[in-house]
């Protein structure tokens, strides 16, 4: 059955995917709406979360009184022998039924045990919800990381198309003058290697970007998306005012609000309470209890009698002596303790310092993204005069492969400025606990709807 639902579900994603992409293509939030349905990853976090709640309820339950009720019945065949007035062994066959009826009620009053496993269980499953929150957010970034993998890769892609056809025609070019004896073997071969390089460079990011959108594809539940089922990044996208501006802020957000390190809290607060709870192992614990009970020959010496017994008292039990394994799981539970809060530090340490690095990148990429644009300005205009200059006698075929290999790697680093811009406005979000839907909406108004064209 269960198979069934996962192929019908692999076959709703896959019509969702073709209804869409004959209206629009896909941007990162349709993506994202699809993988909170598909993700197998995000649906095991949901199961886990919801387990993980459950711990509350059960550490509840040993501070609630506890109703049991017992009944047993059956047949018995035994023999009684006594002595007469004469002094004479007389034996007397017993052939018969016994029952026994108990209804039970036990409340504890004083049991710190109890009350520790309570408060283990609710900071459990704070734990637990705090975790899901986590891999909440970590399902927006993973789909914005390889939705612009991929688009970056098909950037490189079209790059290194655009590499090849410069190059072969200016393998052409050079061939033809070498023809004419008016250059040199050494041009040729220098178009050439630059061409096959450029050919290496295709197939490596084709290879990216079948990698990415398998990814994506897995998100979704289907086996692959096409590159021309995503939106391309809008060439006139403007960067995102950075609100809060400074970075104390930042980390003041980050320490109260990232689920990582608030699941990390709550996992110190389950060792503490672990602690106490194997500390308990040393105290009294008061229940108050009542019962109902009734019997009828329940043995021997209540052959054919029948009593109806109502109780209803206290009981103490004192631990005097466990042969010292009381204070050896203390003591465990104590190490394991301080094993949480180094990790805490550890996370909250690691936490920070991606914090500031993503907030340093936003601060940056503003800056970069401005110096790119001005690069591919000149760098086109380079290419324009020294293929003037060739012509004039000035400058050489050498000096013309290079410049066209300055205009095409300006290009690829400020396409890659452009998505290490976005993925370090998500990024900040999400060190800083703060990611969420909207935010990826705004993410997604930077990416057209026109789709690539193949």
């Amino acid at each position: 059955m269960f198979g069934c639902m996962n192929k019908l579900s692999m076959l709703g994603a896959a019509l969702a995917l073709l209804t869409c992409n004959s209206a629009m293509a896909l941007g990162p939030f349709e993506i994202y709406e699809q993988a909170l349905r598909n993700d197998p990853v995000f649906l095991g976090a949901i199961k886990e979360r919801d387990a993980g709640l459950e711990n509350r309820i059960i550490g509840r339950a040993g501070l609630l009184p506890k109703i049991g009720y017992n009944y047993n019945k059956g047949r018995n065949s035994s023999k009684a022998t006594a002595l007469d007035e004469r002094g004479r062994n007389r034996t007397d066959d017993r052939n018969y039924s016994s029952y026994g009826s108990t209804l039970s009620l036990q409340q504890p009053l004083l049991d710190y045990e109890a009350y520790a496993s309570y408060r283990k269980g609710v900071a459990q499953s704070l734990f637990a919800d705090e975790t899901f929150r986590g891999k909440s957010q970590e399902l927006l970034v993973r789909v914005l990381e390889n939705y612009t993998k991929a688009l970056f890769a098909q950037d490189q892609i079209d790059i290194a198309q655009a590499k090849k056809k410069a190059f072969e025609q200016q393998f052409q070019q050079n061939e033809q003058m070498f023809r004419q004896g008016e250059g040199t073997r050494t041009d040729i071969l220098e178009a050439e290697s630059r061409y096959e390089l450029a050919t290496a460079e295709e197939i490596e990011a084709r290879d990216e970007q079948d990698a990415s959108l398998r990814e994506l594809g897995a998100l979704i539940g289907v086996p692959a998306i096409n590159i021309g089922d995503l939106s391309p990044l809008d060439q006139n996208f403007q960067t995102f005012a950075l609100t809060p501006a400074n970075y104390d802020t930042w980390h003041e957000m980050a320490v109260a609000n990232n689920p990582n390190l608030a699941s990390q809290r709550q996992a110190v607060e389950v060792a503490r309470y672990e602690v106490e709870r194997n500390r308990a192992g040393h105290l009294p614990k008061v229940n108050a209890y009542a019962t109902v009970r009734q019997n009828e020959s329940e043995s021997g010496n209540t052959y054919n009698q029948r009593y109806d017994t109502n109780t209803i008292g206290i009981e103490v039990s004192v631990p005097l002596y466990a042969g010292g394994g009381v204070s050896a799981m203390t003591r465990q539970a104590s190490r394991t303790m301080e094993q949480a809060e180094y990790d805490l530090d550890g996370k909250t340490r690691e936490t920070l310092i991606e914090l500031r690095r993503q907030f340093s990148a936003c601060l940056s990429g503003v800056n970069k993204l401005r110096a790119y644009q001005k690069a591919l300005t000149s760098a086109e205009a380079l290419v324009v005069s020294t293929k003037q200059s060739i012509l004039g006698g000035e400058r050489v075929n050498l000096d013309a492969l290079n410049a066209e290999q300055q205009l095409f790697t300006t290009r690829r680093d400020l396409a890659q400025a452009r998505y290490d811009y976005l993925m370090a406005w998500t990024k900040l979000h999400y060190y800083a606990g703060t990611l969420n839907e909207q935010d990826l909406a705004k993410v997604d108004e930077a990416f057209g709807r026109g789709g690539f064209k193949q």
